[in-house]
């Protein structure tokens, strides 16, 4: 079993950052790849980035390339979300994601994932 605990979420103005953070614990040697999703009122859960947990491959959405790095530390077993330039879409609950077993780079799917966080609010005000 992997446990995800996000944190970091809030209020923030657009144009705006705010960096998330994500801490895994439990079996995390057996971690490939980790993941950011994110639901807003009404929508599906949507892709936002991902990285590999060897290598920190990363891929992301387009509606997020170029204003959102999606980095991790192994020695903390934490993948952080960092988030600049927000706009009012950006609000939604952000989620963690992890992949055990095989290591991929771009996996968009929800079903790609193995465990799930509970999430963190972000709101970004016009």
């Amino acid at each position: 079993q992997v446990q995800l605990l996000e944190s970091g979420g809030g209020l923030e103005q657009a144009g705006g950052s705010l960096r998330l953070s994500c801490a895994a614990s439990g079996r995390t040697f057996s971690v490939a790849t980790m993941a950011w999703f994110r639901q807003a009122p009404g929508k599906e859960r949507e892709f936002v980035a991902t990285i590999t947990w060897s290598d920190s491959r990363t891929s992301y959405a387009d509606s997020v390339k170029g204003r959102f790095t999606i980095s991790r530390d192994n020695a903390k077993n934490t993948v952080y979300l960092q988030m600049n330039s927000l706009k009012p879409e950006d609000t939604a609950v952000y989620y963690c994601a992890a992949r055990i077993g095989i290591e991929a780079v771009g996996l968009s799917r929800r079903t790609s994932y193995d465990y799930w966080g509970q999430g963190t609010q972000v709101t970004v005000s016009s």
